[in-house]
């Protein structure tokens, strides 16, 4: 690999795009790069290393602030793996609202789907599976 990485070169590396990268070092996820005298960002490999690193970061469904604050703390020499266990943690219990609410909706089309076919077609309302519906339903 190059010593020193245009945007472009690094964007086909982390298969990603030079916006992505360069809001990255927006948003302070990447450091600046060092500019040439034409004005092109050049990258080290760390950097490489450092896109990796977000994108299995957000694999694992941690936010860009989130993944912010972890390179803070490694940024500040402490080992942020506690950090990263409680932010999984919120995350696995976000998952299991989100599967249960799914569950509750899949369950209300499946009744839906159900009732429209003993429904007759009638020509006084917009769509009678919808019209049907219970509004005291939970709504989703």
């Amino acid at each position: 690999m190059p010593l020193a990485l245009r945007i472009g070169e690094l964007a086909r590396l982390a298969t990603t795009s030079p916006d992505t990268l360069r809001y990255y070092e927006r948003v302070g996820l990447l450091p600046s790069a060092p500019r040439t005298l034409a004005g092109y960002r050049l990258y080290d490999a760390s950097a490489a290393d450092r896109v990796a690193f977000i994108k299995k970061a957000q694999a694992l469904g941690l936010t860009l602030e989130e993944i912010r604050e972890v390179l803070r703390i490694a940024a500040d020499g402490a080992p942020p793996c506690e950090h990263v266990r409680a932010a999984l943690r919120r995350r696995l219990d976000e998952v299991g609202a989100r599967i249960g609410e799914l569950e509750s909706l899949r369950a209300t089309l499946r009744r839906a789907l159900s009732r429209s076919r003993r429904l007759p077609l009638a020509s006084s309302c917009i769509c009678g599976i919808i019209e049907s519906e219970d509004s005291t339903t939970e709504e989703q």
